[in-house]
């Protein structure tokens, strides 16, 4: 899935280049970095990238020959994660896919370094799919209290590390949250799903039949675009964890035998960058430090010079300078909300 906006990456992350297009931990961008770690697992023309139009281009420059040439699934509109998905499988269906088969659900802009681990998780997750006719969620093994995340909470042990779901939680409060890690009995939800065609299918119709009485309508015009928007526009937007996974019966969980990160926001680039004399750079052409650390510096092309100050973002493009404190990171969305108050503000976003 790859048609968000990611607007907590400001200023780098714009309309016309979100989040998951950016190069924010290596050379490449996590659109492909998200397609790399299904090398060895998942052949290029099994892959597809659900996107909105308007980033058509994106997706191919990113892509490359990681998707077959029929690999982009266009959205055309975005009414969260619930219709994304369902049009997904509709548009697979409608050019062949079976429904025995097993599709694996993940976001694009995650950080995840252990790719074998990743393709591990995501076999056994398979084979559970396959084996119980289940929807398994990957969930992340909490190592801090996060107020951020949403939880699973793992029920019965129905066979090695694979549990039934009891619960999802929503984004806990701090102590809420020490409480969920204490137990041991919590996962962090990574939004990361496995199953077949015909169980995820079958709980859209059981859970979400307001959305799966489209389907047919958007299996139909799955080769249409125009077509596709008009059945699109009738369904109610919704996430899929609203919609399918709260409500199902059929959910199961196993345990990530990977690192990872979600990128939530610029200080979280400290957790996935190493240290460069003392601070974090993810792009620059060059840096002087002198009595300062613990920043994060992001400035593609630029020559960028900190001096007695610690632990702030510093973030510069082609039109926008941003300067914030890394614990006051989530307030980038101050500015994109100032921007789009002004005549001019549409030239910056």
């Amino acid at each position: 899935m790859a048609g968000g906006q990611g607007t907590r990456f400001w200023p780098s992350s714009v309309s016309k280049k979100p989040k998951q297009y950016l190069p924010l931990i290596s050379d490449k961008s996590l659109l492909e970095e998200t397609l790399v770690r299904f090398d060895g697992l998942v052949a290029p023309e099994d892959r597809y990238v659900i996107t909105v139009k308007a980033q058509e281009q994106l997706v191919k420059d990113s892509a490359g020959d990681k998707i077959g040439k029929d690999g982009v699934i266009f959205e055309p509109s975005g009414r969260n994660t619930g219709p994304c998905i369902l049009l997904s499988l509709a548009s697979l269906m409608a050019n062949g896919a079976s429904s025995t088969d097993v599709v694996a659900i993940v976001p694009s802009d995650h950080v995840i370094l252990n790719h074998q681990g990743f393709r591990d998780t995501l076999k056994k997750a398979a084979e559970i799919s396959l084996g119980l006719s289940k929807i398994v969620t990957i969930g992340i093994k909490p190592n801090f209290p996060h107020t951020g995340f949403g939880y699973i909470h793992r029920g019965q042990e129905v066979s090695t590390s694979a549990f039934d779901v009891a619960e999802f939680k929503e984004k806990p409060d701090l102590e809420t949250a020490k409480s969920y890690v204490a137990s041991g009995e919590y996962f962090w939800n990574a939004g990361m799903f496995v199953g077949t065609i015909e169980r995820l299918l079958k709980e859209f119709e059981s859970c979400a039949p307001t959305m799966f009485e489209h389907y047919n309508d958007l299996k139909d015009a799955a080769n249409d675009f125009s077509k596709t928007g008009v059945v699109y526009d009738r369904i109610p937007k919704d996430s899929i964890d609203y919609a399918i996974m709260e409500k199902s019966k059929e959910v199961m969980t196993i345990p990530a035998e990977f690192d990872w990160n979600d990128l939530g926001s610029w200080d979280a680039l400290e957790s996935v960058l190493e240290k460069k004399d003392d601070n974090y750079v993810g792009q620059a052409k060059e840096v002087f430090f002198e009595k300062a650390s613990g920043n994060i510096v992001f400035a593609p092309d630029k020559f960028v010079s900190l001096i007695e100050v610690n632990d702030l973002v510093v973030v510069s493009t082609e039109n926008n300078i941003l300067v914030i404190p890394k614990e006051k990171a989530q307030d980038v969305k101050k500015a994109v909300e100032y921007l789009k108050t002004k005549d001019f503000g549409k030239d910056h976003l």
